[in-house]
């Protein structure tokens, strides 16, 4: 489960874009002058939030070439209707090469996507690409080559995760459920699995390992180009989940698909080896082992070795093992193993020696370790009371690595480097706020991209071994100039002392703000595992909304509690077996300190938040009635026990290990305590949280005969959008905080 407004970044959806036009006169006869006065700045449009009238630019699809001196991006053709790949060069600022133009091919109208082959020899351009759930999609690729500039469709229906064997004389892809192997050379298409049904998926993941293990190809190329790794899945004992589709005809129809609900079955994993010239296929036994998940394949660490991550149903063991596709004999590299959980993530990078570095919460933080090629521990390569977060790239010819942190403050981001003996670390760019970088294959130089609550992003190209800026590429300048025309106070960024933690918090304040006023409060919030909102960065269109409530009268505030991330293991596994028990007491405690400000008015506290944040929002609504009087509750589950097997019982085990766990905190079962005013909303077509967790939530406030209000939007996902869906998302959000707080 994933924040909506986040990309599905850590598992959760996505919002959109929307606000009121003008002066909002309605809701200003309404209610507005009924809790505040009208102020001078121009109040800002839903219509123009959710239009992009307001979004930052960014350096979208940025692909360091193998030469070190270049990189590609997508960039829109600005005369006709469509894109192009350029290529440009970093010692180079006025010199650039049009690799691409949609506009070129008659069957194209722009590109969605594009990956060079490893040689660089060929890209693989996508078009027309279908959502099906957060990260997998259908759609059309073509293949361009660039010494003849021929450009030949994969396949003429739509296909899926498409990747080309290292020498770019092949490309495997999965149709159907099956997996497919296209000769770049003859043209000839072979098919190599044939038993993909409603049952079996060959080569990409089935919905709950792509929502949660965040992947959706499942199979590798070994770097010979002779052999290609897959994952099996075998769904046919995992319950299937139905939701109607209404659409547009007379009759709406189920959509069917299946979904392992906490403590059901999962699907079976097999993992094959299949050799690509005499389609002969090897399936890796892990003997005795077992694995439950199979959560990572690729190859790497020399020849014929092939890296698998396995992880036991309760998630808190897991193994690096390496398979020997010659000898056929299965190796363990590593283990990690914890108490609680040990968290999935992709930072394995193999040196040229075959050694790897591997990121670990070992020691309580999560920090980079270093290993030969035979698993045996070298070093560790960070350490302190602070995390890493990001792994850069390696420049091999200086034996120097770069990463991503928050040393110094948990907040902010920073860019370092280190030797890969751990000795001189640098600090590359660390000014307030959030610092990343994009490294040229060798690390000869970096695309510097930064923000933070005043600066929005901006991205410069800076040369390593100096650290010296060479020019900036992009900022966003004119944005924030037309947003000064609305008077937006600042987030200022605190901690709060809560339950005996420091909790980070940001707070918004009216612009005209008088200590000597009254307001009323809202909190926003996510408070899932290992997210963060309170962060120092430039914010997004949900961000500006608050900013516009606030100059409207409201102090808005977020804080990051217990079981939220980049604080260390101990503080964000605290809520573990207990999931929202501890997170719902920090924010009800939040509340009445706040409350306790001569400036916030203790009868008018509100909360909202959307999936984890829903829930949230509900909880503490009911189990919090004392403190809390109205909260709105998005796409929210409301019983644990609806939500699939790989994030529930990660955090909680099984319900039938841990049933207090799952019914303690789970708000269906207080409906009985509400009092304030209750807005719940969801998508009814929302395959990740199910419109059954609020139809139930609905049912149990009723039969406790509570009044409440709540809003269904149909065929929507869980990111609920689409044409006018997330104006009129936020418009319904907006008038029920206007009314109720």
């Amino acid at each position: 489960m994933k924040d909506s407004y986040i990309t599905h970044q850590g598992g959760y959806p996505r919002l959109g874009k929307s606000l009121f036009t003008g002066i909002l006169i309605y809701l200003v006869t309404c209610s507005l002058t009924s809790h505040f006065e009208l102020y001078a700045q121009e109040i800002l449009s839903l219509d123009s939030l959710w239009s992009g009238t307001y979004s930052a630019a960014r350096m979208e699809s940025i692909r360091s070439l193998k030469d070190g001196q270049s990189y590609t991006l997508l960039e829109e053709n600005l005369q006709k209707n469509g894109n192009q790949l350029v290529q440009y060069y970093y010692a180079e600022p006025n010199k650039k090469t049009l690799l691409a133009d949609s506009q070129h091919y008659e069957q194209i109208q722009r590109f969605t996507d594009y990956h060079f082959s490893k040689n660089e020899e060929k890209i693989l351009f996508e078009t027309e690409a279908m959502p099906i759930y957060r990260r997998s999609k259908l759609a059309y690729y073509w293949v361009y080559n660039r010494q003849t500039q021929a450009l030949e469709k994969v396949r003429d229906q739509k296909i899926q995760a498409p990747l080309f064997s290292p020498d770019a004389s092949k490309i495997a892809y999965v149709f159907q459920r099956n997996l497919y192997l296209k000769d770049l050379t003859t043209s000839r298409t072979t098919q190599l699995t044939f038993d993909g049904n409603y049952q079996i998926i060959n080569g990409i993941t089935d919905w709950v390992y792509e929502e949660e293990f965040g992947f959706v190809r499942a199979f590798d190329w070994s770097a010979d180009s002779k052999e290609l790794a897959f994952m099996r899945f075998d769904e046919s004992k995992v319950p299937v989940f139905s939701m109607d589709i209404y659409g547009s005809d007379l009759y709406q129809f189920p959509y069917m698909f299946r979904y392992p609900k906490a403590g059901e079955e999962n699907a079976t994993i097999e993992l094959f080896v299949l050799d690509t010239q005499s389609f002969q296929k090897t399936k890796v036994s892990f003997e005795n082992e077992n694995p439950y998940y199979i959560p990572r394949i690729q190859f790497g660490g020399g020849p014929n070795s092939l890296i698998i991550q396995t992880l036991n149903r309760h998630q808190n063991h897991l193994k690096l093992w390496r398979w020997n596709t010659t000898a056929k004999k299965l190796q363990l590299l590593l283990e990690e193993k914890e108490d609680t959980y040990v968290s999935i993530h992709d930072n394995l990078m193999f040196l040229e020696d075959d050694s790897f570095l591997w990121t670990s919460e070992r020691d309580g933080y999560n920090h980079i370790y270093h290993y030969d090629v035979q698993g045996n521990f070298i070093q560790q390569l960070t350490k302190g009371l602070w995390e890493v977060t990001e792994l850069y790239g390696i420049n091999p010819k200086r034996k120097e690595l770069y990463y991503q942190s928050v040393e110094g403050e948990s907040t902010e981001r920073k860019v370092y480097s280190i030797r890969l003996n751990g000795k001189n670390k640098k600090l590359l760019q660390g000014a307030s706020g959030t610092n990343g970088a994009s490294f040229s294959v060798e690390g000869s130089y970096y695309i510097h991209s930064f923000s933070n609550e005043e600066t929005p992003p901006e991205f410069a190209l800076v040369e390593t071994r100096t650290n010296r800026l060479i020019r900036p590429i992009l900022n966003n300048g004119a944005l924030k100039e037309r947003l000064d025309k609305f008077g937006f106070s600042k987030r200022e960024f605190s901690t709060l002392t809560v339950n005996g933690e420091a909790l980070n918090m940001w707070m918004l304040k009216p612009a005209d703000f008088d200590p000597n006023k009254v307001y009323p409060l809202l909190l926003f919030q996510y408070s899932g595992p290992g997210s963060q909102q309170v962060a120092n960065r430039w914010g997004d269109e949900r961000l500006l909304w608050h900013k516009s409530l606030a100059n409207q009268g409201y102090i808005i505030a977020c804080i990051d509690g217990r079981g939220t991330g980049f604080k260390g293991a101990k503080f964000k596994k605290s809520t573990y077996l207990n999931l929202v028990k501890y997170e719902a007491l920090d924010q009800i405690a939040a509340a009445k300190q706040l409350g306790n400000l001569p400036y916030i008015d203790q009868n008018r506290i509100g909360i909202w938040g959307w999936s984890f944040g829903g829930h949230m929002a509900a909880h503490c609504l009911l189990t919090g009635n004392d403190t809390f009087s109205m909260a709105i509750a998005v796409a929210p589950v409301t019983n644990w026990r609806f939500y699939d097997t790989i994030y529930t019982e990660r955090f909680l085990r099984t319900p039938q290990e841990n049933p207090e766990g799952y019914d303690l905190n789970s708000p269906i079962n207080y409906a009985d305590q509400l009092k304030g005013k209750f807005l719940i909303i969801h998508g009814s077509a929302d395959d990740n949280v199910h419109l059954q967790n609020t139809m139930r939530m609905v049912e149990a406030l009723i039969q406790a005969d509570k009044q409440f209000e709540w809003m269904i939007y149909p065929d929507k996902n869980h990111g609920i959008y689409g044409g006018n869906t997330r104006k009129h998302l936020y418009a319904k959000m907006t008038q029920f905080i206007y009314d109720n707080l």
